[in-house]
């Protein structure tokens, strides 16, 4: 009898248990008749804001929103720089991009993957408005040199924390260094809803204060608009989906990390196998499992071929998209980036994967070297 396949990532193990409160939540939000911008998006604001150890949160319709509406918000616009990693999902340049700020990107650190502080330094203009570190696959940047960076050039920080809910750097939690703090909620997400959302997480009021009236047409008020703002805030339905799994998250976040370290123990020396560092002053919630080799494509194609999913994190870098073809960045400009791109292969991962699965999983990894 043929073994029964491992999906790249799963969502049964997480949704079970919690699957009588998620109904009686939502049928909460459907009998309030109130569905907007109310009691149960008011109350998530305020316990993310508490888990990420900052005094205000304010929910928005996605990730990117979250971080374009971030950097507004920091007073980035035409003719500011702002630093971001060379190595990230496009979003990150899309939300530089809507503001009308320039794109400085910075390669990562070979080993984490994130944007190497070392990097950012030669990088810092007159121009230079703020640094955006993408806290990677899970693992916080170190963020102790950015900040110090930001401090000597009176640079803001704006955290993507996407990938790292529940992460923390010298036990900080992401998304409480910067003046504003931009996050996603997409399904995949270690916090993830159940379509799209996003928060911004600050302990800036007026940072706090500028989100809110942008998200809802640049209001102040009910139809005095001080903005020309957006139309993007996080509903009832998915505040009330996300206050319950926000109490979950640290157990899931304790289920990948032990997953992470049998990854580690049984791919160790395996082939040319690069496999994922923690920094180590960083708590790694692994968002993803990402190892490197020169073989990727092969192995993917192997693994498949065994009813095992992967995943490509991120195949095209940002400055090889088409969307950014105007910017004149040539193929070679950022080895690192493209090397990073051209080898990463994400393995299964997710709460409710079990150690057999993961055995399973490595042992392919193993029979194709």
């Amino acid at each position: 009898m043929p073994e029964e396949s491992i999906p790249f990532l799963s969502l049964v193990s997480q949704h079970q248990p919690i699957g009588r409160e998620v109904e009686e939540a939502l049928m909460r939000v459907y009998t309030s008749h109130w569905y907007v911008l109310g009691h149960e998006v008011d109350a998530f604001e305020k316990e993310y804001a508490a888990h990420n150890g900052v005094n205000f949160c304010v929910g928005v319709g996605n990730g990117l929103d979250a971080l374009t509406i971030s950097l507004l918000a920091c007073g980035v616009g035409a003719g500011d720089e702002v630093i971001v990693p060379a190595h990230t999902y496009l979003a990150t340049w899309l939300a530089v991009s809507k503001t009308g700020a320039t794109l400085i990107p910075v390669e990562p650190d070979e080993f984490t993957c994130n944007v190497a502080p070392a990097g950012i330094e030669p990088r810092i203009t007159a121009r230079t408005k703020a640094i955006l570190p993408v806290h990677l696959y899970g693992q916080a940047c170190d963020m102790t040199a950015i900040a110090s960076l930001a401090d000597k050039y009176n640079l803001a920080i704006i955290e993507d924390n996407a990938q790292a809910h529940g992460s923390m750097w010298l036990k900080t939690k992401t998304g409480s260094w910067g003046k504003a703090n931009a996050t996603s909620f997409y399904p995949t997400k270690n916090l993830g809803a159940m379509g799209d959302g996003g928060a911004i997480t600050t302990d800036n009021e007026a940072v706090a204060r500028f989100a809110k009236q942008y998200r809802n047409y640049g209001f102040e008020v009910k139809n005095m608009a001080i903005h020309q703002g957006v139309n993007s805030r996080l509903d009832e339905l998915q505040a009330a989906v996300l206050r319950i799994k926000l109490r979950q998250l640290d157990l899931w976040n304790d289920q990948r990390r032990q997953l992470a370290v049998l990854y580690l123990e049984q791919l160790k020396d395996t082939g040319d196998i690069i496999l994922p560092l923690s920094d180590k002053e960083a708590y790694h919630v692994y968002h993803l499992f990402v190892i490197r080799t020169q073989h990727r494509d092969a192995l993917k194609a192997h693994l498949a071929k065994k009813g095992i999913e992967t995943m490509i994190h991120y195949p095209v870098p940002p400055h090889l998209q088409k969307c950014y073809e105007h910017l004149s960045f040539r193929k070679g400009e950022f080895p690192l980036t493209e090397k990073i791109a051209e080898t990463a292969l994400s393995l299964p991962l997710w709460p409710g994967m079990t150690p057999s699965q993961v055995a399973r999983v490595c042992d392919a990894v193993r029979s194709f070297f």
